[in-house]
């Protein structure tokens, strides 16, 4: 079983954050916000990776083609180029397809162009900047009961700001950055068999929401895993600067781990 990381879109909402470096390279605590997002699936037992490349891949490609010596102290020797490690990191278990997809290619697009590297049978996929507390192992048991093509993970998002509560003019509540109580959105952590792809193309315009979801709702063939738990995703300024607080003060709701 495999989880396939859309992480090629362009992240224009953040700013100049993403001038340099696409979004799932922004940074929690100092590393990677996709770094977060596969350290939660690990800690399930999730330890292959496809990742969908796209704006600033070689941002990527270099991370983890340089991983240990990012994530490691070492002493290196010029004379002959040996390097010795003083410290190791605990995601040696981990195997990472890297895959140039195209940059402006949709989500559809770019699904159905790693295909050849997905396990037959069930996958895994989520998009490179939400994290969550999510139980991986108990949405890929409610996929397999309800025998369905997809089954995404169903959201309660925060609210943007805080909500309050009042009692004729007296204020009786304020709650910052409150997660809402009503309505859910797709949040990632989507769970799809293989013939998913029957339903997307290698087109640059092939989209995944609009289009192969919309058709698998209508055909009955989509379940929705209702997440009561905790889920952000990393989409503006105001975003990095929470999560990362939230992190530093060790209330980092998604650290599973």
């Amino acid at each position: 079983m495999k989880l396939v990381i859309l992480a090629g879109g362009l992240g224009t909402r953040l700013g100049e954050r993403t001038v340099e470096i696409p979004k799932p390279m922004v940074r929690i605590g100092g590393k990677p916000v996709i770094w977060h997002i596969m350290k939660t699936y690990s800690t399930y037992g999730i330890n292959e990776f496809v990742i969908c490349l796209g704006y600033k891949s070689e941002v990527i490609k270099d991370y983890f083609c340089n991983y240990k010596i990012k994530n490691n102290d070492f002493t290196i020797s010029l004379q002959d180029q040996s390097v010795e490690y003083h410290n190791n990191h605990n995601e040696d278990n981990w195997k990472i397809t890297l895959v140039d997809t195209g940059l402006n290619t949709l989500k559809g697009g770019r699904l159905k162009r790693i295909e050849k590297y997905l396990d037959d049978g069930i996958n895994l996929l989520t998009y490179g900047d939400g994290v969550t507390d999510i139980n991986i192992s108990e949405l890929i048991e409610f996929h397999k009961a309800h025998d369905k093509t997809v089954t995404i993970s169903g959201v309660h998002p925060p609210a943007r700001f805080g909500e309050l509560s009042a009692d004729g003019d007296d204020l009786i509540s304020f709650e910052e950055k409150a997660q809402t109580s009503q309505g859910l959105i797709n949040g990632g952590y989507m769970v799809f068999e293989k013939e998913l792809l029957n339903y997307v193309s290698e087109d640059e315009d092939c989209d995944l929401e609009i289009g192969a979801f919309e058709k698998l709702t209508n055909e009955g063939r989509m379940a929705v895993y209702k997440h009561q738990g905790l889920w952000e995703c990393m989409d503006h300024e105001r975003d990095v600067k929470h999560l990362n607080k939230l992190w530093d003060k060790n209330e980092a709701f998604w650290k599973v781990w």
